[in-house]
């Protein structure tokens, strides 16, 4: 084999991996926007009012949360989400379904246009992966909004 061929052969492992820590048994079940809006405020890792996060719910057939993600952190007035990381994960743990969340830290309870863009983006993204976007809550000081609820999904 020629020196050449050697290092064609070379190549890195990649490695899929989720590790649950939570029993089945123990799992959250979602069945309301308002189930989903305690979860998440339990894991935000911000104050509401300081910076805009964007978080995933990774959820099962049974709607028993799998796990999360915390996407991203921008700035005051938005952040960057990747469709990509957000299935990418999703794949992972087997999700059949996410509901997706970010924080409004105005306190404006309205869906911006590029909220709206960026939800249906990742809706058309999970409707090719057979993964259901149930929800995109948008989480506030006080209050959220549900656009499945508003009827925006």
């Amino acid at each position: 084999m020629s020196n050449s061929d050697q290092n064609l052969l070379k190549l890195a492992e990649i490695e899929v991996t989720y590790n649950p820590e939570v029993k089945p048994s123990e799992r959250v079940k979602i069945t309301t926007s308002s189930d989903a809006e305690v979860v998440l405020r339990s894991i935000w890792s911000q104050p509401l009012e300081l910076k805009e996060c964007f978080y995933t719910l990774y959820l099962n057939r049974a709607n028993k949360i799998l796990g999360y993600l915390l996407v991203s952190v921008g700035g005051i007035s938005g952040t960057v989400v990747d469709v990509r990381n957000i299935f990418q994960t999703a794949l992972k743990v087997n999700s059949t379904s996410v509901i997706l969340a970010h924080c409004h830290p105005s306190g404006n309870p309205v869906a911006s246009e590029s909220d709206l863009k960026i939800t249906q983006k990742l809706k058309d993204a999970g409707t090719f992966l057979d993964i259901l976007v149930l929800d995109h809550i948008i989480l506030l000081p006080e209050g959220y909004t549900s656009l499945a609820d508003e009827g925006l999904l």
